[in-house]
């Protein structure tokens, strides 16, 4: 890894990085997934939420089973980890008890295997958003939104601007955003349509969802409707 010039994605300018993954690229089958920006908004905005980290957790342990389903043999993973390194690196280890962990923070650049995945990452990522494909967008409708994104960073002018340009004050942003980005949270916030659930506290919904009595407690109305009913009362 060290001699192919493989280290942290941030170190290498984009030509490097790009050579760099058609290495890795020559053996397609042990390269890696992605997870895209609706699953991670998914995530984080359903109740109750999961964090970056949890996410990031469970789609470690979900690659490592993958891996580990192909017949590959696994002796030691290293990860690259925010937050309590040693918590995750044990919850790792009791999931895996036959593989050697090392969770670290920085860990791109700090061992030339995550620097690989690093670079994996970011070339990736980097050609996922120049290549981008609005969904939302018709064939024969004027374009809505151009693919001057910046870096992606709030603390670029381009992304700023971009996202306040993109912004739909009904329907949001396409699905290029990630909602439950607090930069995109404030700005939905400030200039996006208030909604009010005229259902919300009603009597009516509340009764609905009442539980049920004798053989059919804890069955509300709704299950009743849709014929649910208990068979036996242990």
């Amino acid at each position: 890894m060290e001699v192919l010039g493989f280290a942290d994605s941030k170190t290498l300018t984009a030509g490097t990085r790009g050579s760099l993954l058609d290495i890795l690229s020559s053996d397609p089958e042990n390269l890696a997934w992605s997870v895209v920006p609706q699953a991670i908004s998914n995530g984080m905005l359903r109740r109750p939420p999961a964090n970056l980290n949890q996410q990031s957790q469970n789609a470690t342990i979900l690659l490592i089973r993958e891996v580990l389903a192909m017949g590959i043999t696994l002796s030691e993973v290293y990860v690259d980890a925010l937050g309590t390194t040693t918590t995750y690196e044990a919850l790792l280890s009791s999931q895996f008890p036959g593989i050697n962990f090392t969770v670290a923070t920085k860990a791109d650049s700090k061992f030339k295997i995550v620097g690989a995945a690093s670079v994996a990452a970011k070339v990736t990522r980097d050609a996922c958003v120049e290549g981008w494909v609005f969904e939302e967008q018709q064939d024969s409708s004027p374009e809505l939104w151009n693919t001057e994104f910046g870096c992606g960073y709030p603390s670029d002018p381009k992304t700023q601007a971009w996202l306040k340009k993109a912004l739909d004050p009904t329907f949001g942003f396409p699905r290029l955003v990630r909602f439950s980005w607090t930069t995109v949270k404030v700005l939905l916030e400030k200039n996006g349509h208030a909604v009010k659930w005229i259902d919300e506290g009603q009597a009516s919904l509340i009764k609905a969802f009442e539980t049920g009595k004798g053989r059919d407690k804890g069955l509300s109305p709704v299950a009743r409707d849709l014929k649910i009913v208990s068979l036996e009362t242990l």
